[in-house]
């Protein structure tokens, strides 16, 4: 892969110089021969970046040709934003106080050189800060009133550097470019990039070890180069062509972080954020099914002035959710008006809103795995011994789970798989596994999930490996299509 440093100057460009080419805006914006490129690294160190400046054109240029390149047009519109930065920097908030703790002035200005600054104790915060705001040379401006506050952060012009600074930046510099990933050699089978998001210590992951190295070995027959990642890698991402992620999803996590960067910057992504948003919020998934018509438990949203209906409504036992629940954590059975009551003082606590629903007991819930609208395994999952639920998480290690069913698609009841594609036809094209109940009155949908478990021995017990390939080759597709759309 080529890699081009746009600067203003190139003989303001003295850093290293290996196997890079360092051009100026109008010959990366004009000539032909940087037009016809078709996989290129482009650092836009340009002078300017406000809206329609030529180093505006770089990044938006570039993005266009299909280039990976840093700043990217979100990065850039997210520095004008005070809004945008106090949003983005608020899981570093610590971070920030810890480092700048030991301060006596009311202001500070921190340089971020290549995600590094030349005292150690502030070396954490410029990476976190280079990982939030992905620019090379960087410069955070921060202001004391009580605490520490990032007022704006914005890149640093290379004819800005202090002369100084110049030996420190040359040596991270060099570690930046011989140390990056997309300076390795790469197997000409591969034609792409794929990061898979994971995270090892994560105790009940949506896919095991084995199912990994299963998704590894699909992705690199269909033509992926792939690496997995973790959420320190969030600087790294605009190396890859595509997210796959496999890591439990959350809206205020890393992974929706993830998510949403891979989406803004034309990355193919699954799970996609608006899936993510979707699926992980019970109130949206219960009111677009009920527009929609589709089966499910009689179901009631609970705010503080319709509570108590609930037992009148949907009778006890029911079942409480809590918006964000996932894996049956915040999924709570009441029988008695006492634990009724008890239960919703401490959901709607923390949510001004709650699901309701009828208890419906079953033996076991379907699960149906769906991509491209399309049913690709399908599970009958038991309750967890002497429990309502698939997962007792109160139980003994033995017992947390209940056993698995694979069933092959074309076995499945007709009315179950139609009644899951309908659910997962509202939510999109990705990955999803709807969830559902079966019983003499009909078909119900359950939940949808936006990053079902896939596990090795489980899921995959009727397709083996073909279910992996399904998965990849949708991925790879994906991108194919981008990359055309990008050239047309």
């Amino acid at each position: 892969m080529r890699k081009i440093v746009v600067v203003n100057n190139p003989k303001d460009w003295e850093l290293s110089k290996q196997n890079i080419e360092v051009i100026d805006p109008q010959t990366y914006l004009t000539n032909t021969d940087y037009i016809d490129i078709r996989t290129a690294r482009v650092f836009n160190l340009c002078k300017q970046y406000s809206y329609q400046s030529t180093g505006y054109y770089v990044s938006l240029l570039a993005e266009a040709r299909g280039h990976k390149v840093i700043p990217s047009v979100t990065t850039l519109q997210d520095f004008k934003s005070k809004t945008i930065v106090k949003v983005i920097t608020d899981d570093i908030e610590e971070l920030i106080q810890k480092s700048l703790k030991n301060l006596k002035s009311d202001t500070f200005t921190l340089s971020i050189y290549f995600g590094r600054n030349m005292a150690k104790q502030h070396d954490e915060l410029s990476k976190n800060l280079y990982n939030l705001f992905q620019a090379p040379l960087l410069r955070a401006h921060f202001k004391f009133n009580k605490k520490w506050h990032l007022q704006r952060i914005s890149p640093i012009p290379v004819d800005e550097i202090p002369e100084h600074h110049n030996y420190f930046v040359y040596q991270v510099a060099e570690e930046y470019f011989s140390k990056k990933r997309y300076d390795s050699i790469k197997n000409t089978n591969y034609k792409y990039d794929l990061a898979i998001l994971i995270n090892p210590n994560e105790k009940d992951a949506p896919s095991n070890k084995r199912s990994l190295i299963k998704f590894l070995h699909a992705a690199e027959e269909v033509g992926f180069c792939t690496e997995f990642i973790t959420k320190d890698d969030y600087s790294r991402l605009s190396e890859f062509d595509a997210l796959f992620i496999r890591e439990t999803t959350s809206v205020d996590h890393h992974t929706y972080r993830f998510a949403r960067r891979a989406a803004t910057d034309n990355m193919v992504v699954v799970d996609d954020p608006l899936s993510i948003l979707r699926c992980t919020n019970k109130v949206y998934l219960a009111e677009i099914l009920q527009k929609a018509k589709i089966p499910t438990p009689k179901t009631m949203i609970v705010h503080k002035h319709n509570r108590n209906q609930v037992e009148t409504v949907l009778g006890l036992p029911c079942v409480l959710k809590k918006p964000d629940s996932a894996f049956s954590l915040g999924v709570i059975k009441v029988k008695t008006t006492e634990e009724l009551e008890n239960s919703l003082n401490t959901l709607l606590h923390d949510s001004d809103l709650v699901v309701a629903q009828e208890f419906l007991p079953t033996d076991y819930d379907w699960r149906i795995g769906i991509i491209d609208q399309t049913p690709i395994y399908a599970c009958k999952y038991f309750m967890a011994k002497g429990h309502w639920q698939i997962y007792n998480w109160k139980g003994s290690a033995s017992n947390q789970s209940g056993s698995t069913e694979t069933v092959a698609v074309d076995e499945v009841p007709k009315e179950v798989i139609e009644t899951a594609l309908k659910a997962a036809n509202l939510i999109g094209n990705g990955l999803y596994g709807v969830d559902l109940k079966q019983n003499s009155n009909g078909i119900y949908i359950i939940e949808i999930n936006d990053n079902p478990s896939i596990d090795a021995g489980y899921e995959d017990r009727v397709s083996k490996d073909k279910l992996y390939s399904t998965i990849m080759k949708s991925l790879f597709r994906r991108v194919e299509e981008m990359k055309e759309k990008k050239h047309n």
